[in-house]
């Protein structure tokens, strides 16, 4: 039995150290699973003697109005006959108090440090371990006295603080209440019982405590709460008699305040028939069994519930990667696989396996031919400029037929607006693979941890991008500037058949110089323009994915490569500290849940 509660006492310090590294996803739940005494009772109603008594020693501090102004989290772990007590503080390390009264001094100042040497309350718990031979394996929280009233120098609102800080444990369905009424109290005013009828109505996680049994006026007794029937819980009630103010003023030791106590029972006449499930030491081994059979049947829960969480934090470390190594080839190794694996989430995004590499084709798709059309031929190609241009072509001898020099001027400068669009497509896909490379550093999990690395590789696909674009603006500036230096030869030699289907070959001067003259001229540039306008739309594009989309898959990284080798590697593999926390702490809380795993299957191997 004592292995399997204390197995309780080893996963509530486990749940303390993982709370201690930050907050963890399952904390709240692996500790609201745990079952946990709470003692909850009034101001003076003896809690302080009940947990002293358990212990065989004097540590909790002493005084009027509120003296617990923290949760105190007491474990008690049984150790080997003969050997001697000591207790030690969370917040202290591996220090062992075997003086208990530095122990109460000890959580005095605790309490100070938090709330002030004011009456002040926090819900921030003190942890406290005690070791002795004469305890049974418990995990007990202290909380609190309920207090109807505020004492000088409390704000009104600490007692419904109080309040809602008991209410916040003993609502917790795992939570056992030990709910402590003075038996010189009347039941029907007893906090402890308020609270525990409301948040347990069936009774079946309150143990009820009858204290100050010796204190009540002669020719009264309390059998009528002892035997259930003033108010029937589900266990029985135990009645304590503990030390009077006098016995602790006296240093009464705690082994003769046992001794008096089971006496008491003995020799009573209303409680003798009660007296084998009376006193302090029946309640810590009623409390101990009780814990055994809540203990045994959370097993199976506990034991998947850590082996779940335990599986996450493996997958978060192999996230998080293994600690760089020092030797140079090693690192040099980790930067190109990083590299690497930056290389295929890029690549995804433009092959599909990703999202945005669509956007790509919806440049060509759909803004290069809006771009196209919008292009101001109308106003170009309108009578009145028409006219002008092949004017001014004809010098001072006029055309005889069609008017060479004139259709050369007007689709020349017609193909010059082809130059923005053509433009326009190269910067909106550069600012696309732009784009990608920042999504794809930033999906890349393993490159999280080194933000240095990061920013390299950034810079170094900006730079293949910018050269990438330098190439693909000359390039389809060519392939404007070649149409505009060669004129398909087929369109002139259509013009003078055109001419006579017309009619009369034969134009006079002055038709050559008429209104419709002018138009079939402006009809038949605009009729080329729109054949090259075609023909740009279909190779814009594959121009502009040969030299940017296609060089950015296969060379996107090849110069960093060959500058690798002269960086300061170790520089490159500087980790961000707060990924290098968050891999420290994920690990630190993988061995607490490791060794929680170890305790339960040892517990499960001696049963």
């Amino acid at each position: 039995m004592e292995s399997v509660i204390g197995l309780v006492n080893t996963l509530q310090k486990t749940c303390t150290l993982l709370g201690d590294y930050g907050d963890d996803r399952s904390l709240p739940t692996l500790w609201d699973s745990l079952p946990t005494i709470v003692v909850l009772g009034g101001q003076s109603s003896g809690k302080s003697s009940v947990l002293e008594s358990f212990v065989g020693r004097d540590f909790l501090p002493r005084g009027s109005g509120i003296v617990t102004r923290r949760p105190l989290i007491l474990q008690l772990y049984k150790i080997d006959p003969g050997k001697e007590d000591y207790a030690q503080f969370l917040h202290t390390g591996d220090k062992k108090f075997i003086d208990f009264s530095m122990v109460r001094k000890e959580i005095q100042e605790e309490t100070d440090r938090v709330t002030g040497k004011a009456k002040q309350i926090s819900a921030l718990p003190i942890n406290l371990s005690i070791y002795s031979p004469n305890v049974v394996n418990l995990t007990l929280v202290d909380l609190p006295g309920l207090t109807k009233v505020a004492v000088e120098g409390q704000p009104e609102s600490i007692v419904q603080e109080i309040e809602n800080m008991v209410r916040s444990y003993v609502e917790k369905p795992n939570t056992i209440i030990l709910a402590i009424t003075p038996a010189n109290q009347d039941l029907a005013t007893s906090d402890a019982i308020k609270i525990a009828r409301e948040v347990d109505p069936a009774g079946e996680r309150t143990f009820g405590v009858l204290t100050k049994l010796d204190l009540m006026d002669k020719g009264t007794n309390a059998l009528d709460v002892l035997e259930g029937r003033s108010y029937r819980l589900q266990h029985p009630w135990v009645g304590i008699v503990n030390r009077s103010q006098a016995d602790i003023n006296r240093n009464l030791d705690m082994i003769a305040a046992r001794h008096r106590e089971r006496e008491f029972f003995a020799t009573s006449p209303e409680y003798g028939h009660l007296a084998s499930r009376m006193g302090s030491e029946y309640l810590a081994k009623l409390l101990s069994k009780h814990l055994e059979s809540v203990i045994k049947a959370r097993i199976p829960s506990l034991v998947s519930l850590i082996n779940k969480t335990a599986d996450e934090l493996e997958s978060d470390l192999t996230h998080f990667g293994r600690p760089v190594s020092i030797d140079e080839g090693a690192q040099l190794y980790t930067i190109l696989e990083l590299c690497r694996a930056f290389d295929r989430v890029f690549k995804e995004h433009l092959e599909g396996g990703r999202p945005g590499g669509d956007r790509i084709y919806g440049v060509f798709d759909h803004q290069l031919p809006i771009a196209l059309r919008k292009l101001p031929f109308d106003r170009h190609l309108s009578l009145q400029n028409v006219k002008k241009v092949v004017c001014q072509a004809d010098g001072y001898q006029p055309h005889l037929i069609a008017p060479e020099q004139g259709y050369r001027r007007l689709i020349e400068s017609s193909l010059n607006y082809f130059r923005g669009p053509a433009e326009a497509s190269v910067d909106a896909i550069h600012f696309i693979l732009k784009e990608l490379v920042r999504k794809s550093i930033g999906e890349t999990q393993e490159l999280r941890r080194f933000p240095t690395l990061q920013a390299e590789i950034v810079a170094a696909a900006n730079e293949a991008l910018e050269r990438f674009r330098d190439d693909s603006k000359k390039t389809v500036l060519r392939m404007v500037d070649m149409e505009a230096s060669y004129l398909t030869v087929d369109f002139f030699r259509k013009l003078p058949q055109e001419a006579e289907k017309g009619g009369n070959p034969n134009v006079s001067a002055t038709d050559r110089y008429s209104e419709g003259h002018f138009r079939r001229i402006g009809s038949n540039v605009s009729s080329y323009v729109g054949m090259v306008s075609e023909t740009l739309k279909n190779n814009i594009p594959k121009a502009v994915v040969y030299c940017q989309v296609q060089e950015a898959k296969r060379t996107l990284l090849d110069h960093f490569y060959t500058q690798v080798g002269k960086k300061e590697l170790a520089q490159l593999l500087d980790e961000d500290p707060v990924l290098m926390e968050r891999r420290q702490q994920c690990s630190r809380k993988l061995e607490l849940y490791k060794a929680a795993r170890n305790e339960i299957d040892s517990v499960l191997w001696t049963r």
